[in-house]
């Protein structure tokens, strides 16, 4: 697979990157059960109680929440054929449907809390400035480490068991004792948040204001047979509404320029019930496309590759095998309707965070 690269102007959205990862270092950071290795040492954190593990295990938050809620006898929305027909005349990003599997999530229970120094990517009152959790031998989305040397998004994605919440950063790099950050966004786990999320107007460490976690898929989810919540996609700006975003999402961007029948942010777009998914290549490919038919993916930032999947490093299933990067490219945006979206929002930059 490789490399792709798509810039945005807006700001707080530079480059949505997607590559070919290294191989798979042995960790036991990782969400999920795994057994002590020989390169455990000190720093790294050993999973002793199945319990604990509870936490990084997907679906998260809230079932009540709208990443997890099954949208397979939602409504169509009034404009689902104009959106599916514009879509369908520009096609995915990259020309085709493919998954990126660039995004790692760290999961911990012990970890360093360090501050860092705000960039031009951090936005206030969007972003929380607040320590973060950073576990030894982590990494960043698209890394082998902690420096962003690519250019990338370069997400910092921690979730953090003694306090149960959700750390994600965007556009991180540590080298040594240096740490510069882009926004971040703090979720609590065990909260049903409000309609507005984090707060009406207001960004996270993805343009829609969303968390990215919970809607990333993971192959150790793929590998049970079964993904219970919706997953991420992103489009190209000049395929998204301008300015404009309906529930759950909470942000635009002045960068998408797609006119009136263009996705929207926060659009939630569901595979068709009979769309016959006996006929893709894997096992691992049918299972994605379960997940969309029941809960659908939601359009969550801009880029390239349409959907986001979390990198096997810190899982006990692997993709290799599993599912491929490409498994799914015969599904077309005709494929899909809109499920009911309610209210348009015009994005104004505004932030009124929710208390």
């Amino acid at each position: 697979m490789t490399s792709a690269f798509v810039v945005s102007l807006e700001p707080g959205r530079s480059f949505a990157r997607t590559g070919l990862l290294l191989a798979a270092l042995m960790s036991t950071l990782g969400c999920g059960d795994k057994e002590p290795s020989p390169l455990e040492g000190p720093g790294r954190q050993i999973i002793s109680d199945p319990g604990s593990t509870e936490l990084c295990r997907k679906p998260l938050f809230p079932a009540d929440s709208p990443w997890n809620k099954d949208i397979s006898t939602a409504p169509v929305d009034s404009q689902s054929s104009a959106v599916i027909s514009y879509l369908q005349g520009r096609g995915w990003g990259a020309g085709r449907m493919q998954i990126d599997f660039s995004m790692e999530v760290l999961c911990t229970d012990e970890a360093p809390m360090r501050s860092f120094q705000k960039t031009s990517d951090f936005y206030s009152p969007d972003c929380d400035d607040t320590a973060m959790p950073v576990p030894v031998g982590g990494a960043l989305e698209g890394e082998s480490g902690y420096e962003c040397t690519g250019d990338g998004d370069c997400h910092l994605i921690v979730i953090h068991r003694p306090t149960r919440k959700l750390y994600e950063q965007w556009r991180a790099h540590l080298s040594g004792n240096t740490y510069q950050g882009g926004c971040l966004a703090v979720w609590e786990l065990d909260r049903l948040y409000p309609a507005q999320g984090r707060g009406e107007q207001c960004t996270s460490a993805d343009a829609a204001g969303l968390p990215i976690t919970p809607l990333l898929f993971d192959a150790d989810e793929v590998a049970a047979g079964e993904i219970k919540h919706a997953i991420r996609f992103i489009l190209p700006n000049d395929r998204i509404r301008n300015v404009t975003y309906v529930r759950p999402a909470t942000h635009a961007t002045r960068a998408a320029s797609g006119g009136t029948n263009a996705p929207p942010y926060g659009v939630r777009l569901r595979l068709r019930a009979n769309y016959p998914v006996d006929s893709l290549p894997t096992a691992g490919a049918r299972v994605v496309a379960r997940a969309l038919q029941k809960y659908g993916m939601i359009l969550a930032d801009g880029g390239n590759i349409a959907l986001t999947a979390q990198s096997d490093r810190f899982t006990k299933a692997k993709w290799n095998g599993l599912l491929g990067p490409l498994d799914l490219r015969t599904i077309q945006p005709s494929d899909f309707e809109m499920v009911e979206a309610g209210q348009r929002f015009t994005w104004t930059g505004d932030c009124v965070r929710t208390p």
